[in-house]
């Protein structure tokens, strides 16, 4: 691509800035977000309410990137996973999973993951890099171009740390949610991370009412330095007070993920730490049977113990839901993305 740039990475108001310095008007800009993000134009061409002289400019200094599907994978339960190749070879993978209306697209932020849950896939090859705003950005593209049904919501669940690579992310999600852009509620988004204190801290300043969920999955320091090497770097009780903040400055209701590992996080004791903490935070726990990885030893729960760890909690006046591990056959579920070719 030599030194042309991806139009993708600017938001629009430095997409402005961009047109200013070569002496065309702002509106422009709003035109070409149109083009790209609302028609899926994937080439100057293509926006013929743009001039010819100002399209052949353009497409000197910039281009409208993509990324390649490599494999699309259907599950019995109708989850779709794809395996897209980046510009440099590295792989990721995205996930749409079905609910009734709902179809939501679970994205990755970065290829390979460097912080190393022992219950997830996404960091075992280690850490590549992170996504730049336009990889981001281009799941939701590519995918929207094939799909008969319109994405209703986005989570940031995929392969990677999302709050490790904020300004991309906090980017795509400006794009995304902006009116010139793809026009995404901001409520039909959520933003999902191991435990990463600044990332919490910094994410207080989005702007915007976008949902975050903090993977739990263990009550104490013990457990969680196991489980979540990042607790080592930040326990619990840090991680806690950052939700806390959170929440006093008007930040949404917080969602607690918590993967349910067979006769390791699932007894009384774990029930009595879920209901503090959620208490403490007035927040929502989502329960999620833990899905099987290659060389990895854990068992899922049996499904008779989800339920009863569900009614204990309910019973306890803590707002709960079990989410379905869907696509576990094309390994697709919770922590089974690893973005490998292998699949």
């Amino acid at each position: 691509m030599n030194n042309r740039k991806d139009v993708k990475n600017f938001t629009l108001e430095e997409f402005e800035k961009e047109l200013e310095n070569i002496s065309e008007p702002d509106y422009r800009a709003r035109q070409i977000f149109s083009w790209i993000y609302k028609r899926l134009a994937g080439d100057f061409s293509a926006m013929d309410n743009i001039p010819k002289p100002l399209r052949e400019k353009l497409a000197q200094s910039y281009y409208i990137g993509a990324i390649t599907p490599l494999k699309h994978l259907k599950s019995r339960d109708r989850t779709e996973k794809v395996l897209f190749r980046l510009e440099d070879g590295n792989l990721i993978e995205s996930v749409l999973i079905y609910a009734g209306r709902r179809v939501t697209l679970c994205i990755s932020t970065q290829a390979g993951c460097k912080f190393a849950c022992l219950f997830c896939a996404s960091g075992m090859n280690g850490f590549k890099r992170n996504l730049a705003v336009s990889e981001i950005l281009s799941q939701i593209i590519s995918l929207e171009r094939n799909l008969k049904y319109k994405i209703t919501n986005y989570v940031f669940m995929g392969m990677g740390e999302p709050l490790d690579n904020y300004e991309n992310v906090s980017k795509a999600i400006k794009i995304m949610n902006s009116k010139y852009g793809m026009g995404i509620a901001a409520r039909r988004i959520t933003v999902s991370t191991s435990g990463l204190v600044p990332g919490i801290e910094k994410f207080k300043g989005l702007g915007l009412q976008v949902n975050l969920s903090i993977s739990l999955h263990a009550i104490n320091n013990e457990l969680r330095d196991k489980l979540m090497p990042i607790n080592k770097k930040y326990p619990l009780d840090k991680v806690l007070k950052a939700c806390e903040d959170y929440v006093d400055n008007g930040g949404r209701m917080l969602t607690f993920e918590y993967v349910l590992i067979k006769g390791t996080n699932d007894a009384e004791k774990d029930i009595d730490g879920l209901v503090k903490i959620a208490k403490r935070l007035k927040a929502k726990i989502n329960l999620i049977p833990y899905s099987p990885i290659p060389g990895v030893n854990f068992q899922a729960p049996m499904e008779k113990d989800v339920k009863t760890f569900e009614d204990r909690l309910l019973k306890r006046g803590i707002n709960v839901t079990v989410r379905e591990s869907k696509g576990r056959d094309i390994m697709a579920a919770c922590g089974q993305l690893a973005g490998t070719q292998t699949t």
